[in-house]
């Protein structure tokens, strides 16, 4: 049978109009003149549906208006009930197409402009309530029956449009974008963990029932106290989950108010739902406003983490670059032996009494220097040992020994193994930055190196910490000018130690301590567990 429904355009046409007509049918048995919840469904399928199901919008409103004026055609006459089959969805097609069209009303796939929404949904309210004034002007009463005051039935009209429309509306937009956000996969599990939802099931829902609770029992100035305060909890979800708050609020607040009815046409229901419609609107506006805001917070902080993952990779290509050149002088260096080598082999063919030991020697320094230079670049032991064989054993001090600094490395935590090789780097990079920059103003006579690791939330963070201490006694041995070029850092300050630390989310802190000074820095993991 739905083979055929879907293989067959008549059928299809026909389906639609029959679910059409028996929900639009249904919301019309809970509707009244200042409650017209059929308007939500009018204008959600004037939004949603496509335009080649308009048609059976249009028959399957006109079917139920239909069976009522042929039942009432001999109370009000058959000129009212010729223009009561007339579906009122037909007037607002225009605009609508016009809207979807022109008026980007949904700018992208999974979004809505609130502000053209309910510019429209004001619209709406006025074409509808003109067409069933008009139809109202036709009415032929029965002996003795008066009509109310045409602008306070006007006033009725309206409300009811707005409010129907407000009622039903935002809330089928925010389940249309978080589907088409998120799709159906994990669609319980998004629910689930949903903080609107949370907040709606914890508190809105409870402090509502007690406000109708209040209004029912209560009556006068008090019940229509509570009635009016069915605004705030709008208010609130509005300022904390924007427009979708206050869709959700404003559909749970305004089936409150009717809850609360005494009987048809209660002035005190009405008031209370002119200012319930009242607040959803200025609601609805100020939560767009604040969506607004907070998807363009959260595209810069999409912007700011694809900076700082192109930073981490340019970092990781640099480091490669590095290794590629310590690798090249490390074979510069074995060539250039081989070279001295020999030469001095034919130079002893040519001049035999020559003294071999100074060429020797300074083959030896020149390899000696290429390779601290190869080492400082990219360490030998990080290589083969990792990050902390190069800080115990590696150029850094192995720079500060023969300079006559004393150095201490203290590691702990478990966790530094499962750090990504890019803070390994980074480590490294900022411990000779460090080191270089507590040495630069020659007041130090010890460097103590404390490296700690752990997790948190889900993502793993480093500490570094260099404490400099100073010893007079010792300082005036200390070999300046032989230790500060071959440290490795970059020389340019305290501003690059901050910079390569933001590149991986760090920050840098320096105090002064009693005999020295203390850098700290925390790095975190790119890679999340």
């Amino acid at each position: 049978m739905f083979k055929r429904i879907r293989s067959s355009v008549w059928l299809r046409q026909l389906a639609a109009a029959g679910a059409y007509a028996l929900v639009f049918e249904l919301l019309r048995q809970v509707s009244f003149s200042h409650w017209f919840l059929f308007a939500g469904l009018r204008f959600s399928a004037l939004l949603l549906v496509p335009y080649r199901y308009w048609p059976a919008l249009l028959l399957g409103e006109a079917g139920p208006l239909a069976y009522t004026a042929v039942q009432c055609a001999d109370q009000y006459g058959w000129l009212w009930g010729t223009f009561f089959m007339v579906p009122p969805v037909l007037f607002m097609m225009p605009l609508a197409r016009w809207c979807r069209e022109r008026h980007r009303i949904f700018p992208t796939r999974a979004t809505t402009n609130i502000n053209l929404f309910l510019l429209y949904t004001l619209a709406a309210s006025a074409i509808w309530t003109s067409v069933n004034m008009a139809t109202l002007s036709l009415m032929r009463l029965p002996p003795g029956e008066t009509l109310p005051y045409k602008g306070e039935v006007a006033g009725w009209y309206f409300i009811g449009f707005f409010l129907g429309i407000l009622t039903l509306v935002p809330s089928v937009l925010m389940v249309r974008e978080e589907l088409l956000g998120g799709g159906t996969q994990r669609l319980w599990a998004r629910f689930v963990e949903s903080r609107l939802a949370m907040d709606a099931m914890c508190l809105l829902l409870p402090s509502l029932a007690l406000l109708v609770w209040l209004a029912s029992d209560t009556a006068g100035a008090v019940g229509q106290d509570a009635r009016v305060a069915m605004f705030l909890p709008v208010v609130w979800l509005a300022l904390r989950h924007g427009w979708r708050g206050a869709a959700v609020g404003g559909t749970a607040a305004s089936i409150a108010v009717v809850l609360t009815m005494p009987r048809l046409y209660d002035t005190d229901t009405l008031h209370a739902q002119v200012f319930i419609a009242f607040t959803i609107t200025t609601m609805m506006l100020l939560g767009g406003r604040i969506a607004d805001l907070n998807e363009r917070e959260r595209h810069e902080k999409a912007e700011a983490r694809l900076a700082l993952a192109l930073a981490q990779r340019n970092v990781y290509l640099g480091e490669m670059q590095l290794r590629q050149t310590s690798y090249a002088l490390e074979q510069m260096s074995a060539a250039i032996q081989a070279s001295y080598t020999q030469l001095l082999g034919r130079l002893r063919s040519l001049t035999p009494g020559v003294d071999e030991r100074s060429y020797y020697r300074q083959a030896a320094v020149t390899q000696h220097q290429m390779y601290r230079l190869a080492d400082s670049l990219y360490p030998l032991s990080w290589r083969e040992r990792g990050l902390p064989a190069a800080l115990r054993e590696g150029s850094i001090p192995r720079a500060l020994d023969e300079a006559g600094i004393t150095y201490w490395c203290d590691i702990q935590g478990m966790g530094l193994g499962e750090l990504s090789t890019s803070i390994h780097m980074a480590l490294y990079r900022l411990a000779s930055e460090a080191i270089a920059l507590a040495c630069a103003k020659r007041n130090i006579s010890s460097v103590r190196l404390l490296l700690r690791s752990g997790a948190f939330g889900g993502r793993r963070w480093a500490v570094l910490c260099i404490d400099s201490r100073v010893d007079y006694e010792r300082l005036s041995r200390v070999r300046w000018d032989e230790l500060l070029p071959t440290l490795g850092g970059s020389g340019l300050g305290l501003g690059a130690l901050k910079d390569r630390a933001m590149v991986f989310g760090g920050t840098v802190r320096i105090r002064s301590l009693a005999q020295g000074s203390r850098i700290s820095l925390i790095l975190f993991d790119p890679q999340i567990n």
